[in-house]
């Protein structure tokens, strides 16, 4: 924030934030504080207090201080307000330092805050107090940090894969999960931090679970993984044998870096580690390079250079497909041994839509290592069905590379550095173990597997289509809401099969018809909660005494954001299922005079957004259909599929699309050139 100091005097801007952490502010941080002050420049300081230096990989701040010593000192020196928000107000005790205009909140209350401090003349200070996510979770597994009994869930089939939750949470641990009715999300409780920003999106399919805990998951393998197992001939070690790993943050990629120099250690052979952690943020791309010598002295560099390593030990194949790892590997010397499990990239919180391009990662990575020296194996699913936790899937990977001759110590050292680590030592050995055995022979280690569930496919035959949506159209309302969606697609059918062969505008028609009639109102998201799918889902994940709380932001009692104006979503205990029930056998009320929700004005756009398509097939689309706009018209139908969400999310929504269906309209009439003016020039001289 320094800078600001002499630039402020020569801009127009008012005033500025700056972030700091609270490693950063004890040492040096303060001065430039100090110096703020005393220039009396209009900026505010937002001191990150997440207990660990997050930059360089999640150390404990040195001479770490207090909130209420940051309050004091900053108070000492003259600011001129100070607003602390955190994730828990209420554990601050009432003899906390306290002065004027200091104010404590919810980090819930932030922009708000934001707003009106920047209001306030000289420099300000915002503490934002919460412990670093990433850092939580370690030390819960350590055991050195409370564990919240409380987990979210979410109701896929009432959330509508708006992604509004991934915006609010820029979590990879809401998952996208495909369905017939299109991509939906879930929770991945295994990499959850339990930070639990991701309720706040605008959705009613958020549940949190209060108390009992997750079951664990079962391998229904009975036979031992430990049987005889060849050993493999090792790398000779003429020269230092090169391992680049790579992964993502919060999986335990430098736990196998670690396990594997402490193996060479050993053996007396010399080894070097260097663990590069992308900050340290979860999820984040991790690479470490591993050199293994017959001596110490036999490694001069702890980086493996460019083209120079023997094994690429990919443990996420975003980041093994990425620049930097492929830099490190050549046809001529290199292997790769790569998990193929699809992780959900940073790309998915900002794009619900976005695809995971696995095959062109697959190729690239080929391309540079070569097919043959290349495999890839999906060892987080191979570890959940073997041991019942991905967690393993990394070091069954070692465990495979180890099998295919690639790794250049002994199973007796992995095995002892294993135990070294201290760490769940049975699992971690029998994952490395069943990795050996999958790479000596996979086809008998995946018929130890159940038959397993073939890959969700969306329904593909147009009767299939129609039928399924008709069926839950009756459920939805009745049998006569459903005649309703049938006959006006039967009737496009007819109209359009003569152009239409492929069936797909068709198909879009029957898909996109069906989503905007099967509104998410307040009866059917009830209905959704007390068809008891939902409940048992939450009896397979969770076991002892639990309850669940729902979070919901109901239109006709929620209050509004004085500063965004959007609707605050309020927790409601585990008496809602009695509302819920109540609500579901209220569904014939739907749309008569009696119906209380339909005068919302969110409920009256959702209905008028069926008219519209109604209209926009019978009067646009049906009449004036030719084979040469018909790509136009299946782009122009399937558009809908962007309508989604809840309030605001949906309103923004229908803005969107209603503009998207002006452009495409121009489009399926031929009128691109109706932007092109002639002008005659000399009338203009």
């Amino acid at each position: 924030g320094a800078t600001w100091l002499g630039q402020a005097p020569f801009t127009e801007t008012p005033h500025v934030f700056q972030n700091l952490g609270d490693g950063t502010y004890f040492h040096s941080g303060l001065l430039a504080i100090r110096a703020a002050i005393a220039s009396k420049a209009n900026i505010t300081y937002k001191i990150l207090y997440n207990d660990a230096v997050a930059m360089t990989g999640g150390q404990p701040v040195d001479g770490t201080l207090t909130v209420p010593q940051i309050i004091e000192q900053l108070k000492g020196e003259g600011i001129e307000r100070i607003a602390v928000v955190t994730d828990e107000p209420d554990k601050y005790p009432a003899d906390f330092p306290n002065f004027e205009g200091m104010t404590i909140d919810h980090r819930s209350q932030l922009d708000a805050i934001q707003k009106d401090i920047r209001k306030v003349p000289g420099t300000s200070a915002i503490i934002y107090d919460q412990t670093c996510a990433a850092e939580k979770r370690r030390r819960r597994k350590k055991g050195e940090f409370p564990d919240p009994q409380k987990r979210v869930m979410i109701n896929s089939d009432v959330c509508e894969g708006c992604g509004d939750c991934g915006e609010a949470s820029n979590c990879l641990s809401v998952l996208p999960k495909e369905t017939e009715l299109g991509r939906k999300r879930t929770i991945d409780q295994s990499a959850c931090n339990k930070d639990y920003s991701c309720v706040e999106g605008f959705c009613p399919s958020f549940v949190t679970v209060h108390g009992g805990q997750l079951r664990k998951q079962r391998s229904s393998v009975t036979q031992p993984v430990a049987i005889e197992l060849p050993e493999p001939t090792m790398p000779a070690l003429d020269k230092p044998w090169n391992v680049v790993m790579t992964g993502i943050g919060g999986t335990g990629v430098l736990t196998i870096s670690s396990i594997l120099g402490m193996a060479a250690h050993l053996e007396s052979k010399g080894c070097s580690v260097l663990n590069l952690t992308g900050l340290a943020q979860k999820f984040g791309a991790v690479v470490s390079h591993v050199r293994i010598g017959q001596s110490q002295q036999d490694i001069h560099a702890v980086r493996v250079p460019a083209g120079d390593a023997h094994l690429l030990l990919g443990c996420d194949l975003v980041v093994t497909a990425g620049e930097e790892a492929l830099a490190k590997v050549n046809r001529d010397l290199s292997h790769a041994i790569i998990n193929d499990y699809e992780s959900p990239t940073a790309a998915f919180t900002r794009d619900p839509d976005v695809r995971f391009p696995k095959v062109a990662m697959k190729k690239a990575i080929e391309a540079e290592v070569g097919e043959d020296k290349t495999h890839f194996v999906n060892a987080s699913q191979l570890a959940v069905e073997l041991m019942g936790d991905a967690i393993g899937g990394n070091l069954f990977l070692l465990g495979y590379a180890y099998q295919k001759g690639l790794v250049p110590v002994s199973a007796d050292a992995i095995n002892r550095s294993i135990e070294l680590n201290g760490v769940a030592i049975e699992f971690n050995k029998q994952a490395f173990t069943w990795g050996r055995r999958a790479a000596h022979d996979e086809a008998s280690v995946k018929a130890l597997l159940p038959q397993q569930k073939a890959p969700f496919k969306p329904l593909q035959k147009l009767n299939e289509i129609i039928e399924y949506r008709v069926n839950y159209l009756t459920q939805y309302q009745d049998a006569a809401y459903a005649k309703r969606y049938k006959t006006l697609v039967d009737e496009c059918h007819s109209k359009v099969s003569q152009v239409d062969k492929d069936e797909q505008l068709i198909k879009a028609i029957a898909k996109n018809y069906f989503k905007l009639m099967a509104i998410k109102d307040e009866y059917e998201v009830a209905r959704l909660y007390t068809d008891g799918k939902f409940a048992e889902r939450i009896k397979q994940q969770f076991e002892g005494g639990y309850e669940m709380h729902f979070h919901l932001a109901p239109p006709l009692f929620a209050k509004k954001d004085p500063e965004s104006g959007k609707l605050i979503k309020k927790e409601y205990g585990p008496w809602m299922m009695r509302a819920f029930s109540l609500l579901a056998k209220a569904k014939r009320l739907r749309g008569s005079a009696w119906d209380v929700f339909s005068y919302t004005e969110e409920r009256k756009m959702e209905v008028a957004l069926i008219g519209e398509f109604e209209e926009l097939m019978t009067k646009e689309i049906l009449p004036n259909l030719t084979a040469e706009n018909l790509a136009v018209a299946v782009e122009l139908i399937a558009s809908v599929e962007k309508i989604r969400g809840f309030g605001h999310v949906k309103d923004a929504a229908v803005t969107q699309w209603r503009q998207k269906r002006s452009e495409l309209l121009d489009k399926f009439y031929g009128c691109e050139t109706s932007a092109v003016h002639f002008v005659d020039l000399d009338q203009v001289v």
